[in-house]
């Protein structure tokens, strides 16, 4: 009988197969976050680590996605779980604040290789929280001036030569307000930064009610600007305008300036300034959480995942996207023409100087309400 069951287990032990490691990817962001993940990076990651299954799991996209995943961490610390079913969260930069502040996360990034490949400061401060150590970017998006070089034969440099400009020529400039897409916002926080005082104050913190008080003359040398924009119904809109030749310049997203530009729906011609003192843009980062049930996987997948050649590879070759590391570790894996499209109009230096942050939230939310009633009105 002893002889039977060994034979039975020896039997079960050669015949079954071994169960895989599974490494959970939670990602808030459109469908082709999942589709990265589970197309390319998951792929990938197997290939290196035998055994081990990368499933991801998406959220949904904008704020709402990264909501939810937040939520689910305070459900699962409300519940005393002590092993999260989440090992990597890829989340928007101004809920990673409060993961770190709920003390949610892991410090992982000075135990993986490619954590030196990061000295920007969206990696150390989140919208006025540090979460130095805690995030690795996964790419940042950046929003500039696109502009059609047969219009504007000499592009402005900063906020000031563009209310010049403007003036000289009415309703040649475009931009969404506030409504309807993130890089009129990112236009108007811009704005700000420029006219209304200390721009490091609003992207650092702390809050201080009375600093509204400084943007009253700003916002109305914006009311006046804008009485002689043209106002675009969002992201897609102030692309299609330039497309049309119907506005010669106007704020986009820099990835998606690139994918319009690589479909044909925008004229290869067409061309980017980051002006001075800057706009704003947004990483989306990696993070493991303090509970993951395979931290040492999800160090090794976010090691991978940030390492120059999948940086090169995934996220600027596939996207469009800003490396999340500095980006002249990435170049030498980058042929010429793939460098010079992402980095001719705006390069490495410009975006060290004038890549901004958005302010923190509550600066954020005043900025926003105050534009309401002094310039939406």
């Amino acid at each position: 009988m002893k002889t039977l069951a060994y034979s039975i287990l020896a039997l079960g032990l050669t015949t079954s197969p071994l169960m895989a490691e599974e490494l959970t990817v939670m990602t808030a962001g459109d469908q082709n976050m999942v589709d990265y993940i589970n197309e390319y990076l998951g792929p990938l990651f197997e290939k290196q680590n035998p055994g081990v299954k990368v499933r991801a799991v998406g959220t949904g996209p904008g704020d709402a996605g990264s909501q939810k995943i937040l939520e689910r961490f305070d459900a699962q610390a409300g519940a005393n779980v002590p092993t999260w079913d989440t090992d990597v969260a890829v989340v928007h930069e101004k809920f990673v604040g409060p993961m770190v502040e709920k003390k949610y996360l892991e410090k992982y990034r000075d135990k993986i290789e490619s954590g030196k490949l990061v000295t920007r400061s969206n990696a150390k401060m989140a919208l006025g929280t540090n979460v130095d150590g805690y995030v690795m970017p996964m790419f940042n998006s950046q929003t500039a001036l696109a502009y059609n070089p047969a219009l504007v034969a000499t592009p402005p440099k900063s906020y000031d030569e563009l209310v010049a400009w403007a003036k000289e020529h009415p309703k040649q400039f475009g931009y969404n307000g506030i409504k309807g897409g993130a890089s009129g916002v990112s236009f108007v926080m811009g704005w700000i930064y420029a006219f209304a005082g200390d721009g490091d104050k609003l992207q650092n913190g702390p809050f201080d009610a009375a600093e509204a008080e400084k943007w009253t003359p700003a916002f109305a040398k914006l009311k006046e600007f804008t009485t002689n924009a043209t106002l675009t119904p969002g992201n897609a809109g102030t692309l299609d305008l330039l497309s049309r030749g119907e506005i010669a310049i106007g704020p986009v997203w820099v990835d998606m300036f690139y994918s319009w530009k690589a479909t044909g729906k925008l004229p290869p011609e067409m061309k980017l300034v980051l002006p001075a003192p800057g706009m704003p843009g947004q990483p989306m980062h990696y993070t493991i959480p303090e509970k993951a049930a395979h931290k040492e996987l999800a160090e090794k997948f976010v090691n991978l995942a940030t390492s120059p050649e999948v940086q090169a590879k995934g996220i600027v070759e596939r996207f469009n996207w800003y490396p999340g590391i500095d980006a002249e570790h990435v170049q030498a894996k980058l042929d010429k023409a793939t460098w010079e499209k992402l980095f001719t109009d705006i390069g490495p230096a410009d975006l060290a100087k004038n890549g901004k942050a958005f302010p923190i939230a509550p600066y954020n939310k005043a900025i926003l309400e105050a534009y309401e009633r002094q310039v939406g009105n």
